[in-house]
């Protein structure tokens, strides 16, 4: 329970010092939002110093509350803050905010500067993080937590702006987080009511707080951004609303003090050397020198900063007492709280099927589902759900629960196997919800111990793309199922058929985007997406049956995980031409390579599932596989973008450039040219092209 106590002078300087130290970085940067820091200052202030459970000497302790800065372009403030509360962020590195090679960007930068829990700064994406670092602290509190021993039991923070709550996102987020009833989770909101181009009367004139309770969460008005004690009366409420996520309402001044204050000249501007000097004299504060700390504020924050490494301290005194009680338990929660590409748990693959050649064979969405459901028991990290899509996906997790709150029993029209619903469960319900699924899904990955996946259609990763992104740039750990992967989904017509999705994924750097060409394949493709450690991948899979090759035939599937191999070649290695595919498509360059092989052309064949891997292999074996100088067609059902690169100035590739249409499956691949006769036709006529 938070005890409070009154606040004093020094508390005021301490506010002070966080304000002129985040407006002397903007002024010296000559760039910058000096706005949010001068209003903000002090509910960040009460929060990092009355209620934050962190330990900055250990700024990944595991049992820390989580801070989230959705309002990114304020990150002066949160720099100000990390350096004042002892992480190793120097004041030099204060003075060199956003310059080259600082550790202090413009925006927030997940693994770039010590502290920063998630990369912010789109509007809307850090109010997803904070509800998906709450899903996994909950989850993960439902499965390891016992009496006596709360091993996860933590917080989750944000401060977010009127921009953040009118991204669409953090509707869909807000709404989530009310049904799954996430009471730990506590946002601050700067109402400054001022935007980047004007005032919110122009276009946010909602009933903020009417609608935050429709969603089930627990609102509260500070009306007066400068009350340290009202802030902190506030969030000690919202710590103690145990069933409802909470929305602090803090009525503040956009650039407070300042000559531009409550205008949004304030917003994303220095003030100028003579707005700092009158901001400075408005507030009582030395005009110079710049980043100024009084003496008595650096001993008061090094005074919280001593208490800070108990938090830390205690929390592992119970973990041993929690060891050797629930050992088996303790194990496995151990393993989850490593990070990295080593950090699958030993013989988590043991049950992994292999499926046998079938001529008629199976999507590779359905595989997708069966290898999932093969490694989820030995894999526990693994916890995630669709965008409602699971009957079409086949991402849930049979018998391994329903993340829902505790004492809501499932309704018997449930049409699933998905087990009990509770705090422990693993299968996430996002909704209709694909905005806000990405980023919760890098908020899970950020907290740690999770391995988050997500899946929808290919087609509608556009509405996730944002949060792709951003999880490229963190280096998340999360695997998106990407199924209905082309034209060949059928009567759904071109507002759900992928065209140029996949070009577009491809050209996000760091991103895995893997298109398993039959049932193998996948199993080799959720091998490389279970390890990828340090980067997300893009699972993209079939709707319809794919035939399971013979891998007595044909090479193994785990070349898969050189991004491109050798399915079969020609006599003596030396082909007259080289067809490559991906996914679906590569079953059809096989049959066209046994007809090419009756018009006396012999050529090798190579599933290429994953460009970045294969761009990531040795220049000789990349040779190997793709011969220079040699004839190359490429076959995808989609845009033919980028891949000129693998084949060549006198390539060919068959793609499709226009929209899809309303058809069946078959129509539709035979129509767009994706039959074995139109293949082998561009391949003669590819091979009459060639210079002789």
């Amino acid at each position: 329970m938070h005890s409070p106590h009154p606040f004093s002078e020094i508390d005021e300087l301490s506010v002070n010092t966080l304000r002129f130290l985040a407006v002397d970085a903007v002024q010296k940067a000559n760039s910058g939002h000096p706005g949010l820091p001068l209003d903000a200052a002090p509910m960040a202030y009460v929060l990092w110093t009355r209620f934050l459970k962190h330990h900055p000497a250990n700024p990944q302790w595991f049992d820390r509350d989580r801070f989230v800065l959705s309002a990114g372009h304020g990150s002066a403030l949160l720099y100000a803050l990390l350096h004042m509360t002892g992480y190793d962020l120097p004041m030099a590195q204060l003075q060199q905010f956003r310059q080259w090679e600082s550790i202090t960007p413009g925006h927030p930068e997940r693994n770039l500067t010590p502290g920063v829990e998630v990369t912010t700064g789109p509007l809307g994406q850090g109010f997803g993080n904070g509800v998906g670092m709450a899903i996994a602290e909950a989850n993960l509190a439902g499965i390891y937590n016992r009496d006596g021993y709360p091993m996860v039991d933590h917080f989750t923070y944000g401060i977010v702006s009127d921009g953040d709550l009118m991204e669409g996102i953090a509707s869909e987020a807000a709404s989530l987080a009310g049904h799954l009833q996430l009471g730990k989770l506590i946002y601050l909101y700067d109402a400054n009511q001022v935007t980047l181009s004007a005032g919110t009367d122009v276009t946010f004139t909602e009933d903020v707080a009417g609608r935050f309770d429709a969603y089930g969460w627990h609102t509260q008005w500070v009306e007066d951004g400068n009350d340290l004690a009202g802030i902190e009366r506030a969030i000690a409420a919202a710590q103690a609303e145990t069933r409802r996520p909470s929305l602090l309402l803090v009525r503040t001044h956009l650039g407070y003090g300042s000559p531009k204050q409550d205008t949004f000249e304030a917003h994303g501007s220095p003030l100028g050397e003579e707005g700092v000097r009158a901001t400075k004299r408005k507030l009582g504060w030395p005009e110079a020198p710049p980043f100024i700390v009084p003496e008595e504020v650096r001993a008061h924050f090094l005074a919280l900063n001593d208490g800070a490494e108990h938090n830390e301290e205690a929390w592992w005194q119970r973990f041993a007492g929690y060891e050797k009680q629930f050992p088996d338990l303790c194990r496995e929660f151990r393993q989850r709280l490593r990070t990295g590409p080593s950090s699958l748990p030993a013989g988590w693959d043991a049950d992994m099927p292999q499926f046998p050649a079938d001529a008629k064979g199976v999507s590779t969405r359905v595989a997708s589902g069966k290898i999932m459901n093969a490694v989820a028991r030995r894999f526990p990290a693994l916890t995630g759900g669709s965008a409602d899509l699971d009957p079409s996906t086949f991402t849930a997790l049979n018998g391994l629960g329903v993340f829902q709150p505790d004492g809501i029993a499932a309704p018997d029209k449930q049409e699933s196997n998905n087990g009990d619903w509770n705090r422990a469960g693993r299968n996430i319900s996002f909704g209709v919800r694909e905005h806000a699924m990405g980023s919760i899904m890098n908020g899970m990955a950020a907290h740690g111990g999770m391995v988050p996946y997500g899946a929808t259609f290919l087609m509608f990763s556009e509405y996730m793309r944002p949060a792709i992104r951003l999880a490229a740039l963190m280096g998340l750990h999360v695997v998106y199922v990407f199924t209905h992967d082309s034209i060949a989904l059928g009567e759904d017509g071109p507002t759900h058929q992928p065209i140029e999705q996949l070009a577009s994924l491809r050209a996000i750097p760091k991103l895995l985007v893997i298109r398993p060409a039959d049932a193998n394949e996948a199993v080799s493709a959720w091998r490389v997406a279970a390890a990828a450690g340090d980067r997300p991948v893009a699972l993209v899979l079939t709707r319809q049956n794919v035939p399971t090759l013979d891998r007595g035939e044909f090479a193994a599937a785990d070349g898969l995980r050189r991004g491109a191999y050798i399915l079969a070649d020609a006599a003596g290695g030396k082909p007259a031409l080289t067809l490559i595919a991906s996914g679906s498509e590569v079953t059809l360059i096989v049959a066209a390579r046994e007809q090419l092989l009756k018009q006396n052309i012999d050529a090798r064949i190579v599933s290429m599932p994953c460009w970045e891997l294969f761009d990531e292999q040795p220049q000789d074996y990349r040779d190997s596989v793709l011969m220079p100088g040699s004839a190359r067609m490429a076959v995808e059902a989609g845009i033919a973008q980028g891949w000129h690169r693998y084949v060549g100035e006198r390539g060919d590739v068959l793609s499709i450039e226009k929209f899809g249409a309303s058809a069946n499956a078959g129509v539709m691949m035979r129509e767009y040219g994706y039959t074995v006769e139109n293949v082998c036709k561009r391949a003669v006529a590819l091979l009459a092209a060639q210079p002789k």
